[in-house]
């Protein structure tokens, strides 16, 4: 049976530092935290400990009074200077309100008197710790609505440095274009989550869902009688917007006739209830999104090029998950840990033969092929691990995806799952697409589906030639 969700990832991130010259008690709070799955360091000295916060980072500092090269309440701001997040808690042999009154000023969270028992500090670092988990897991939850855009890549680093400049002007509207599954609508919520005033509300609507009429309808809202079956006034999305952001999905798929309405209210910056004569303001952001070549649409006739222009005023192109590198570790990481908690199960961290498998596969739906995948994953497994059995048969035979590349590198012939490792294996591929490529640089990264650059950066990790060619 799972047991309720606690991964072994958390507790990686949670760290004690035990300040403490006496031994045997060091050694047996260390011990006693340890049991409860927690990292936990010990210093013997003041000297000691200021090594240790130089080179770590820490969640609790369980500091001694008194230390024989310092004393521990002078020492307390010095920690904390170089700990900003840590809680700090004083231990001391001698009680005196004094020292924890001067305790507590200087900034600890806690003063304990040390017993035999070593229960009230294992429980106070247990108490931080469970703070902790409430306020990461809060945050990651909240980075998941907002859709924090996550990976290390030239490409997708290129786009949050866009939508961070732009973010600070309201006014401005914004483009995002990209494959379906790319993230358009994540990084809309990462513009809003940047721009927007708190609380604001995010209205996402598809312009590819509805008929016109209803999509005139859902987009400025109408009044009571302006059609059959409008028994009552609703309001539109731009008027629900509010100060907020208005995400017009698949914006290439609106029809010609309410395309001249739309850019008529991004051109006045007000609009019209259908059935209704009054203008409203608009004071959201408005952000569009296409998997389309829009300049293509327009040569098609199927796109107003005047409605183009006054979309395009900002550009974001979001790249395909295959363009992304190691980003797909990234994205699978964070999604193994969003659905643990949210099926409330515990699963370890990817194996590395799931990690080659998924680096192998191109995921032509991207980033939402991703999050399916790991989401079927985790259902379908009756552990705590993911194994390869529980991936797609589409990415266990990497020949079966008809986008695939025929020229694209296979693995090579001597990979041994579960023996060598992801870095092994990428340096395999490299050499097995330099092979086929002759020893043409550019040639090699297209075989490998990766830039250039990507490619030059691997070869200096691994250490091989990188002569022009």
């Amino acid at each position: 049976m799972r047991s309720p969700v606690r991964t072994r990832q958390d507790l990686d991130d949670f760290r004690v530092l035990v300040v403490e010259d006496e031994h045997l008690y060091a050694t047996a709070i260390a011990r006693e935290i340890s049991r409860h799955g927690l990292q936990c360091d010990i210093a013997f000295s003041a000297g000691e400990a200021l090594d240790r916060v130089q080179s770590a980072t820490y969640q609790v500092i369980l500091l001694d009074h008194r230390l024989p090269d310092d004393d521990g309440i002078r020492l307390i701001p010095i920690l904390l200077a170089r700990q900003t997040s840590a809680s700090l808690i004083v231990m001391t042999a001698y009680e005196s309100i004094d020292s924890a009154v001067q305790a507590i000023r200087q900034g600890a969270d806690d003063y304990l008197v040390k017993e035999t028992s070593l229960d009230p500090i294992v429980n106070a670092v247990l108490e931080v710790r469970r703070k902790h988990e409430i306020h990461s897991g809060q945050a990651r939850w909240d980075e998941h609505r907002r859709g924090g855009l996550l990976g290390s890549s030239q490409a997708i680093n290129r786009v949050r440095e866009e939508i961070r400049k732009v973010a600070t002007r309201r006014d401005t509207t914004v483009l995002l274009t990209g494959e379906t599954g790319a993230g358009k609508e994540v990084a809309a919520r990462y513009l809003h989550s940047l721009s927007a005033p708190e609380g604001s509300p995010f209205i996402a609507v598809d312009c590819v869902a509805l008929p016109s009429p209803l999509v005139e309808s859902l987009l400025f809202g109408h009044e009571k009688g302006a059609f059959t079956g409008a028994d009552r006034t609703k309001h539109g999305a731009f008027q629900e917007a509010g100060e907020g952001t208005i995400f017009l999905d698949e914006i290439g798929e609106m029809d010609l006739s309410l395309q001249g309405k739309l850019l008529r209210v991004l051109e006045t910056r007000s609009f019209q209830r259908v059935g209704s004569v009054r203008e409203y303001p608009v004071k959201a952001r408005v952000v569009a999104a296409t998997n389309r070549d829009l300049l293509e649409e327009v040569q098609q006739g199927r796109f107003r090029f005047d409605l183009y222009q006054r979309l395009a005023v900002f550009p974001v192109h979001l790249p395909p998950l295959r363009e992304r590198g190691e980003d797909v570790l990234v994205l699978a990481r964070h999604f193994v840990s969003f659905f643990s908690r949210k099926m409330g199960v515990r699963v370890k961290p990817l194996g590395r033969e799931v990690e080659a498998y998924l680096m192998s596969y191109d995921f032509p739906g991207n980033v939402r092929e991703l999050k399916n995948v790991i989401e079927r994953a985790i259902i379908l497994t009756d552990s705590d691990t993911i194994e390869p059995r529980h991936l797609p048969e589409r990415i266990l035979r990497r020949d079966s995806d008809p986008r695939r590349s025929s020229t694209r590198p296979s693995l090579p012939f001597d990979f041994i799952p579960g023996v060598d490792t992801l870095e092994t294996l990428e340096f395999k591929m490299i050499r097995n697409a330099l092979d086929q490529a002759h020893g043409v640089k550019s040639e090699a990264a297209r075989l490998l589906g990766i830039s250039r650059f990507q490619l030059l950066r691997r070869l200096e990790k691994h250490r091989l030639k990188k002569d022009d060619g």
